[in-house]
Formats: C-alpha cells, structure tokens, sequence
C-alpha cells in the first residue's frame, strides 16, 4: 500500500509526491518532491525559504534523508544561500562516498551540484528577528550584533522554548514496499551559529528501515539527539514492539533527559506494512496522512504522551546601551 504520512505543515506537499507514487515513482522521489513544496513555502517559518534566522540574522538550513531498503543517507546542515537542502541531502546519498556535510563544504557541494541558489531571509523573517533582539538590545546596536564579544549569553536570553521546534518530515511507502523518511529545518530561531539539530542527524531526527518502519522527529532538536529518538522507536519495534508501544516508549524515554532546556517533542511513526501514527507531548497535536484513495491529505490526532519541561536560563543582561 502506498502512503505518506508526515508533520502537519507537510500537507502542502503531499498531493503532489501522492501523484508521483502513484505513478510508480520511489519513497525516496515523493519525500523529496514534498518536502521542496514545504521548503519554497515562505508563510513557512520553520523550513526553507523565510525560516527564521540565526542571532546574526542569517538563514541556516538543515536537512536529511534516509533510504529504507539498504539504510544509506544524506544530509547536509548549517546550509546558506540554497533553497532545496533536502534536494541536497538526496546528492550527498547518492554522489559520495559520505553521510553528511556541513557549512561551507555543503555550499561548495551545492555550487558543483548547480543547485538553486537564492535569498532564504525574508522581510517578515527579518522583521521578527530584529523586533526580538530590539528587546534586550538598543537598536543602534542591532548593527554591532556580529561583533559582540558574548554572543552565546545573548543566544540564551533570546531564545524561546515556542520557536526551538517547526521543521518538515514525511515518511513515504512506495508501491514496492519500500520505505523513506526525510527532516528539512531553518532550526531553532536566534540560534548560535553553526547550531545543528537533529534534524540531518540519521538516528535522531530521522531513521528507515524497510525491515521493521520509519520515523521522523520534530521539536527540540537536542532532546532527540540525546536520546537518538527516531532510531529509538525502530528498535523497539525491530525487538517486537507494536507501532503504539514502540512511539509511547521512545517519548516517554525523553522523561530520563536531564538538563536545563527540555521542550515538547513531536514525531511520526510508520511501520514496514504501512501502518502510521503520531506522537506528541502537545494535548490535541495532528499530524497529515494521504493514501492513494484520497484527493487531498487528512489530519490526524497524534497520541499525546506527557513529557517533563523545563526552561531555565542561566544569564540576565540589561538592555545595552
């Protein structure tokens, strides 16, 4: 059975990577198709073009990839100037002997790949950014932001536990059964550069293996790099775990993580017969579906598994003059 299952802001893309499954195309050519809808997607704050700058005001994007037949990946991460890093990340599987890329050497690669090239910030992005920082820091200083000598306690005192999560995934089973999952993310907002979440991280924010299912994360990256979720709920189920045993494991797991920044959680689920489900720590969380059967996605309700939080920062600093 072909399906696709994905974050809810991934319905944007799903008709179109449907289409192509059912025209015989691969799990791996609908994640990609779907996911660039979200990430051309500039009302999108979290993925792609307008996401939501670093401190310094630049886009940085992540994004990975994993084919479920053999488990090879791709990802790229701290990623400026392109427009498609998942598109990226499916180059970097295919074209080299490597998993990941990162910073200058992902731009490079993209540069030799002739991949779209573009502006990520956009105004409204840029408008958010600048009334944030303008709160703890005087405005003829905005300008100055690169060369502050502190930037990290900035980093700490801008950061909000609302905008550390976003991000697109989808999971696709094509019509052989083969399974794909892919994460694409502008990351956590007002981050310190070169910040990487799990994102394009294989084993944390994503994970397939045609043997046993599927999984893709969003929310506080560093949560589930910690914990390696999205490989978490593959290995339950690889031990016997059903599809709901294995998701309520893996996020309760989360509960063990110590640390002062622990935010929700979000993933979703797919096992290798095509059976899916979402997971939250949010109360009435959705995440989209589509098979073959239908015209347009659905949304549907995650099982919602309560995780500890906690947001303490550890510096305050005036407004500076």
């Amino acid at each position: 059975m072909i399906r696709l299952i994905g974050s809810e802001n991934a319905g944007v893309g799903l008709p179109q990577a449907m289409d192509l499954l059912r025209n015989g195309g691969s799990a791996i050519a609908a994640v990609e198709i779907a996911i660039r809808a979200v990430e051309a997607n500039a009302d999108d704050h979290s993925v792609g073009l307008g996401g939501y700058p670093n401190i310094l005001g630049q886009v940085e994007l992540d994004a990975g990839i994993m084919d479920g037949r053999d488990r090879t990946s791709g990802a790229v991460a701290a990623l400026k100037g392109y427009l498609h890093p998942i598109s990226l990340a499916r180059l970097v599987m295919e074209r080299l002997p490597h998993v990941f890329l990162v910073g200058e050497g992902a731009a490079r690669f993209a540069r030799e790949m002739e991949a779209e090239a573009g502006e990520l910030l956009t105004e409204p992005a840029r408008e958010v950014w600048a009334r944030r920082l303008e709160q703890d820091l005087a405005p003829r200083k905005l300008k100055e932001v690169t060369d502050l000598p502190d930037l990290w306690r900035w980093v700490e005192i801008a950061t909000d536990p609302q905008r550390t999560h976003g991000t697109v995934n989808v999971i696709a089973r094509d019509a052989q059964g083969h399974i794909c999952a892919g994460v694409s993310t502008s990351g956590w907002a007002w981050k310190y550069p070169g910040r990487v979440g799990d994102s394009p991280i294989a084993g944390a924010g994503f994970y397939a293996d045609d043997r046993y299912g599927a999984a893709a994360c969003t929310g506080t990256g560093e949560m589930a790099i910690r914990a390696a979720t999205a490989h978490s709920v593959i290995f339950a189920m690889q031990m016997g775990a059903t599809l709901l045993e294995a998701g309520t494991r893996a996020m309760a797991d989360l509960n063990d993580l110590g640390g002062r920044y622990l935010a929700g959680m979000n993933f979703v689920a797919m096992d290798r017969d095509g059976n899916h489900a979402g997971f939250s720590s949010y109360e009435n969380a959705t995440y989209a579906h589509m098979d073959a059967s239908m015209d347009a996605p659905e949304l549907l309700p995650r099982t919602y598994v309560a995780i500890k939080q906690r947001w303490e920062r550890q510096s305050s600093l005036g407004n500076r003059q």
